[in-house]
């Protein structure tokens, strides 16, 4: 996460229906989630919970047992 930057000003983005269009538009531009987060939190202020819920959440892989013979 960036340090805040008194001297440099990020517009706020607040509604979650400009949140999601921001977020559609940069994953266009990135080639990984990491560079969608980099992204929008070098260019937005935002509340990085909204933005958690509107991004696809990572699904652990399934542990399968061994079968049994």
């Amino acid at each position: 996460m960036l340090n805040a930057d008194p001297l440099s000003t990020r517009p706020t983005l607040l509604q979650p229906s400009l949140l999601a269009r921001t977020l559609d538009g940069l994953r266009q531009q990135a080639t990984s989630e990491a560079q969608v987060w980099d992204l929008l939190t070098r260019n937005y202020v935002v509340d990085l919970d909204a933005v958690a819920s509107l991004l696809p959440a990572r699904q652990p892989e399934p542990v399968w047992l061994a079968s049994r013979d």
